[in-house]
């Protein structure tokens, strides 16, 4: 069944979040990813309340600081001093906090300690995991361009990588303290509307389509 566009806006009137709803969406977000002082500030504008101790929060944020700050040894120090265990059982995530400290020195041209470090540290991973293998092997390659940023495996070097494993740190410690979710509520909400697109779209279905999942803008038809 196909709707028009004014038909479709009223479905979506007559189901609408109450901002209550969103509020609650957003404190989540800045609670799950660590955003202390935007939570403190949402909490005051909003009159929503967290729901763990804002000062829980302390921890992942000195984590996730250093290592996008690519301090990957000092989080690596800190994880250990704060959950012991972690690393221990989730050698995937260990390997690739030492891959990050790998690309730093290799960010900052330290070559000879960079095949150090791969040769004393990694090649063993690498060489009984063949998904570790080919990481490994993007990650020294590198070395192989005078100007490793542009090369084919730039993306290790951007600093959505470090935000990448500083969201998989952050996932590992919330499982480890037992959060019943370890991404943003937001993050399925968004992929539920890709989905949900996805299915109108393959019956051909006519809706109103976002096409901008940031800005939440609709195609203009």
């Amino acid at each position: 069944m196909s709707y028009t566009e004014k038909q479709w806006f009223k479905l979506l009137e007559e189901n609408d979040l109450c901002r209550t709803s969103m509020n609650k969406l957003i404190m989540n977000y800045l609670v799950t990813e660590g955003f202390k002082e935007a939570a403190e500030k949402f909490q005051e504008e909003s009159g929503v309340d967290p729901s763990v101790d804002l000062h829980s929060l302390d921890e992942r944020i000195r984590i996730r600081d250093a290592i996008m700050s690519g301090k990957v040894q000092e989080a690596t120090a800190l994880i250990n001093q704060f959950n012991p265990e972690m690393l221990d059982n989730d050698r995937y995530l260990y390997f690739h906090l030492q891959q990050l400290h790998l690309i730093e020195l290799i960010r900052n041209n330290n070559i000879e300690e960079a095949l150090a470090f791969a040769q004393g540290h990694l090649s063993e991973q690498g060489e009984e995991d063949p998904s570790v293998l080919c990481e490994l092997e993007r990650t020294i390659a590198l070395l192989a361009f005078e100007d490793p940023v542009s090369s084919p495996f730039g993306d290790l070097l951007a600093p959505s990588h470090r935000q990448k494993i500083a969201s998989e740190v952050n996932a590992a410690i919330l499982k480890l303290e037992n959060q019943e979710c370890t991404a943003p509520k937001i993050s399925s909400l968004l992929k539920l509307i890709l989905w949900a697109q996805d299915k109108l779209n393959k019956k051909s279905t006519k809706y109103p389509k976002m096409v901008d999942l940031a800005n939440a803008t609709i195609e203009d038809k």
